[in-house]
């Protein structure tokens, strides 16, 4: 009898994850109260922005070091790297690998402006002049 699989944890963010790490990605190094006062929405209790925070440290997304008897948070990745692994995570499961699929998927239910066209355009052509 073959063990089973371990799932491969998911490494895309929480919503609550994400909204805590853009607070970091745009104030920088923050304490559990500083991220607390800077959220937007309903005040979370500071419980609950400690215990976040602490798995995003433990998933290796921020770093901390004691500043007295608080710990100062920052992003241990930015945030064009979270969003190239959370578009590679939704490519693989959503599009069954194919970029292609998630081009066609956007392109024919968001609307573009011109200016978005025209950079996708330019980025075709770069891609296209690249893998010639």
């Amino acid at each position: 009898m073959t063990p089973p699989r371990r799932r491969r944890r998911s490494r895309q963010l929480t919503p609550m994850e994400l909204e805590i790490m853009r607070v970091l990605w745009s104030e920088g190094p923050c304490t559990v109260q500083d991220v607390q006062a800077r959220l937007p929405g309903p005040r979370l209790a500071y419980n609950t922005v400690q215990t976040v925070l602490t798995i995003l440290w433990r998933k290796k997304q921020v770093t901390r070091t004691r500043r007295g008897r608080a710990f100062v948070h920052q992003p241990a990745v930015t945030r064009q790297r979270t969003a190239r692994t959370a578009l590679r995570e939704l490519i693989a499961t959503l599009f069954e690998g194919s970029p292609g699929a998630l081009m066609m998927a956007v392109l024919g239910h968001e609307p573009l402006t011109r200016d978005e066209i025209r950079r996708i355009r330019r980025m075709l052509r770069q891609h296209d002049d690249d893998s010639a």
